[in-house]
């Protein structure tokens, strides 16, 4: 990305360690040198805030077409809707690179910022931390990985359900009152300790929805329908697209050079998405911060073999393993 200090060129003079016949090849650490590593882990509030910045005006901009065309100029409604509605779902990837605590150099700022696109993308971020933690700890692996609670689609029926984002909605509207309510039996990864935080944070956020349903019929305008529920229900089959990219079709086991995919994408996605899309190089190295990730994909990309060009392609590769589901 342009706010990235160090050219990627200069960081791929640096050759690479020969990974040795008796190395396991999982081993992050046999992969990038220390002092590379380092160089790639430093993490800037300033970076962080340029970053949310600019995705913020995505969102205020194309909310605002979306405001003025709605009763101007139906023609350009629909796609100022599509680009709002994704701006929102991709609030996302702010919260997921908030919860690993790099998006920014302070501890409190990345908690709060968490939230705050937790709030917008209809996640809750003091459950999600816990929850994507043993996400990369057992990336991958059935029976223990919580993202492989539900069977990864090995049709066109179950593929285009996932896509709909109706089971997300689902999911989401039954996991933040479960949450609420301190009903974790289902969630190993939510410790005793931390429930009383999951709860409290799940109620405030809840609370947000409720006030904004209030305001809007107070006012007799649907605003919480037309500026967050719809846009969001239009973002939300986007951002399935790129999701179900990340890991679906790759082998489930505790290789990270096999069980996760990197998708090359235009920049405008990209960035909106934080650069997830190197998503491979974030599961091989979760310290590294988001503006450092396609540096990273420099030193990596002869590693991995998982690297697809483009999210059409992803999802077709996904689609043509169907017919070979056991």
């Amino acid at each position: 990305m342009s706010t990235q200090s160090t050219p990627p060129e200069a960081l791929s003079a640096s050759p690479l360690p020969a990974i040795s016949p008796l190395s396991p090849p999982t081993q992050p650490s046999a992969i990038l040198p220390g002092s590379v590593l380092a160089d790639l882990n430093g993490r800037s509030n300033l970076k962080g805030w340029q970053q949310l910045i600019w995705h913020l005006a995505v969102i205020a901009i194309s909310g605002s077409i979306w405001a003025w065309s709605r009763e101007q100029a139906w023609g350009l409604a629909i796609p100022a809707l599509m680009v709002y509605g994704f701006s929102l779902a991709a609030m996302f990837a702010t919260l997921h690179e908030c919860v690993h605590r790099t998006a920014f150099a302070s501890q409190r700022l990345n908690d709060g910022v968490a939230w705050f696109a937790g709030v917008l993308s209809f996640y809750n971020s003091t459950f999600y931390r816990r929850y994507h933690k043993w996400h990369h700890r057992y990336t991958q692996l059935p029976g223990k990985d919580p993202e492989l609670a539900e069977a990864p689609p090995s049709s066109w029926a179950a593929y285009l359900w996932q896509l709909s984002s109706i089971p997300w909605w689902i999911g989401k509207v039954q996991g933040h009152i479960r949450a609420a309510r301190g009903q974790f039996e289902d969630c190993p990864y939510i410790s005793a300790a931390a429930r009383q935080e999951v709860m409290r944070s799940t109620a405030w956020q809840l609370a947000v929805y409720g006030g904004a349903i209030a305001l809007s019929i107070a006012f007799q305008r649907p605003w919480f329908i037309t500026y967050w529920l719809l846009p969001l229900a239009v973002g939300q089959p986007i951002l399935r697209f790129i999701l179900m990219a990340e890991h679906t079709g790759c082998t489930q086991d505790d290789n990270p050079l096999t069980n996760t995919r990197t998708t090359l994408t235009v920049w405008p996605l990209r960035r909106l998405m934080w650069n997830m899309p190197f998503h491979a190089e974030h599961h091989l190295y979760a310290s590294i911060p988001f503006h450092a990730l396609p540096q990273a994909h420099v030193q990596l990309a002869d590693r991995l073999t998982q690297v697809t060009p483009g999210y059409i392609a992803a999802n077709r590769e996904i689609v043509a393993q169907f017919g070979n589901a056991p």
